[in-house]
């Protein structure tokens, strides 16, 4: 009987991992998974009818471009068959005596195909306006001027579209993960990026942001809060000479976001940094932006990016390969604000001794935890 009692029990089931209940703001690819509805406003994408349309999906606007060529080639042939109708071209077309408003028009295909020739200005020669009809030449001007503006504005549309630099941030690779380590003696934030292309970014700009919810004192909740993450700003460091791939460091002091973040809070937290890299396209001029994020599950404690450059016979090699490659050091595991009692012990404590005239360095390694009472 027990047995059947605990065959029928329900089974104590583990929670699911952390990273399951974690929504990215920006995709790995940079894409933003931010979706607008209620949005009762819509007027507002017809005062920027351009925009619009450069911002529409490939399939749309091809048809909006299909569409305005043929709407206006059937607009302006329908009314140069009802000119010809109204004037009684089309009852007289085997009278040589009588002059039509446009020679060899006797239906609505032919006016069709008038006007086709006419705001494409192809101009075949067999259907002609004449000189008798006044309302025709009206109308021949006003198709001239409208199929121009047409031509301007369906052109330039595609034109923006097909040179959009939105392709060129593919090339613009980031490290799958980001890591936290030791640099110089001071504890950073690193990520890795990099340029495929041969052609360079000119004026690349690198910015990175804390996405985290808070609250603040009085109380009120601030969902996804943007928090400036300092990536060399006041040293020109975020000004980057993308021609090789770059390890871009955050130093993590007492201004830092990170400060109170230990490895064991790091692996609890819920936050997600966001880096973007501007930068000019050398082959065109236009700006481009790249984009990539990282959860708190991919930014690895005590690790550092594998080196991936080589001296060449002439030239630098960059190996690609190991691009996203992390390896592990010795590290400690407690967070800076932990350890503000080490100032004069830890981190790279330089100690000079007299022997030999050589310097000895003895680096004291903390594995977390404060020091006894």
């Amino acid at each position: 009987k027990s047995e059947s009692v605990a065959e029928l029990s329900p089974q104590k089931q583990e929670p699911p991992p952390l990273s399951m209940f974690r929504q990215r703001y920006v995709e790995k690819n940079g894409r933003c998974n931010v979706q607008h509805g209620n949005m009762r406003e819509t007027y507002r994408y017809l005062t920027d009818i351009f925009t619009t349309l450069v911002d529409l999906n490939w399939r749309c606007s091809l048809f909006v471009f299909v569409m305005a060529y043929a709407v206006t080639w059937l607009f302006f042939g329908a009314i140069w068959y009802l000119i010809a109708y109204c004037r009684g071209d089309l009852d007289h077309l085997e009278d040589e005596d009588w002059t039509p408003c446009v020679n060899n028009v006797n239906g609505f295909i032919s006016a069709f195909l008038f006007s086709i020739e006419t705001e494409t200005t192809i101009g075949y020669g067999y259907r002609v306006i004449t000189d008798q009809c006044p309302v025709g030449t009206i109308l021949l001007l006003l198709q001239a001027i409208l199929g121009s503006m047409v031509n301007a504005f369906m052109v330039g549309c595609m034109f923006v579209k097909i040179s959009q630099p939105n392709k060129r941030a593919e090339t613009l690779v980031f490290s799958k993960h980001a890591v936290i380590s030791l640099r110089d003696d001071k504890l950073c934030l690193m990520f890795r990026v990099g340029d495929l292309r041969s052609s360079h970014i000119v004026g690349a700009n690198m910015r990175a942001k804390l996405i985290k919810s808070k609250q603040t004192q009085e109380g009120e909740f601030i969902p996804l809060d943007q928090t400036d993450i300092s990536v060399g700003f006041e040293t020109g460091d975020d000004r980057l000479f993308l021609v090789s791939p770059l390890v871009i460091s955050h130093e993590i002091d007492s201004r830092s976001a990170f400060w109170d973040m230990s490895q064991a809070q790091l692996e609890k937290e819920d936050f997600e940094i966001v880096v973007i890299l501007e930068g000019m396209v050398e082959a065109t001029g236009m700006t481009c932006q790249a984009r990539s994020s990282y959860l708190a599950e991919e930014v690895l404690w005590g690790h550092r990016f594998s080196p991936m450059m080589s001296l060449a016979e002439g030239f630098f090699d960059v190996d690609y390969g190991a691009f996203h490659h992390t390896f592990e050091v010795t590290f400690l595991k407690a967070g800076l604000s932990e350890v503000r009692w080490l100032p004069r012990c830890y981190v790279a404590a330089h100690c000079l001794t007299a022997r030999v005239g050589h310097l000895v360095y003895i680096y004291i390694y903390i594995y977390g935890g404060l020091p006894p009472s």
